[in-house]
Formats: C-alpha cells, structure tokens, sequence
C-alpha cells in the first residue's frame, strides 16, 4: 500500500530567482539542511517500513547529533570538532542507506514542511529539554554510582 506523500508549500526565495547566494547564506541553509535530514531520520527510526536494524542506527545518530554532550568535546583542540565533522555525517550516511528509498523520501519531504519557516518552536524546546534531560539523568545516576563505590 502506497503512502501518499503530503505536499507543502513552497518557500519564499526557492525560486531561484535571487542572486546568488553568499557564505553566510549557504552555510544558512547547508545548516537548515542538515536540521530536516536529522528530523527525516528521527522521522524514519519511527516508520515501521523501517527495518529494526536501521532504527538501532538511526536513533543513534539523532540522539548523537542533537545532544549537546560529545564524545570528545569541542574545546579539545582537533578532536573536539572532529568528532562532529566525523561521525555524525558518517552515521547519517549509512542510516540513509539502511533506511529503503521510499520511507527516506516521504521522510524528508514531511521533515521540510515541519522544520520550514513558520515550524511550531514549543515542539523544538520540547525535545531540547528532554534530550537535557535524558543526559541529566545520566549523569545523576553515575554520580550516584560513583558515591555509593566509594562509600564501601
């Protein structure tokens, strides 16, 4: 059974009919880019056309991509950005891969209309907060961990 895919409006400027765009803009919309292909993923780890194996991958690189806790961390000289630079482009890859065509395709299309201009920004606050969350409480329990081995 075929999923019809939802169509959005198109955005200002789209077009082409500008001049072309500087640095800062494609670096601006690289970025914006990078932002609906994180939510295409998360979109796809929850398709149940999705095999399990791509939704082990893919939950993996959403929630490395968008938690503000590195494995090595940006004030490390080279291997703080690198990591960045490295692995999530990478992990991505091959989640886009894993993932079949069609699921990827209707995710990216119904992650460019969510994340465009005018996208609800409560939904975006909300996963920040329970991804901090989430590392919290990870740090808390390790902590607590760490407490109660030294306390023996």
């Amino acid at each position: 059974m075929a999923r019809e895919t939802p169509r959005c409006p198109q955005e200002p400027g789209a077009d082409g009919a500008h001049a072309p765009p500087g640095l800062w803009q494609r670096c601006r919309r690289r970025a914006e880019g990078l932002k609906a292909d994180t939510y295409a993923l998360y979109l796809a780890c929850r398709d149940p056309r999705t095999p399990w194996y791509a939704r082990l991958l893919v939950a993996g690189v959403v929630v490395y991509a968008v938690s503000p806790i590195d494995l090595v961390p940006d004030f490390i000289p080279v291997l703080g950005l690198l990591d960045d630079i490295v692995i999530v482009p990478l992990g991505a890859a091959l989640a886009f891969r894993l993932v079949p065509r069609e699921v990827m395709a209707d995710c990216r299309q119904r992650a460019r209309c969510a994340t465009g201009a005018g996208a609800p920004r409560r939904s975006r606050w909300l996963a920040g907060a329970i991804v901090v969350a989430i590392w919290l409480l990870v740090v808390a329990l390790a902590a607590l961990t760490a407490w109660r081995i030294a306390g023996t």
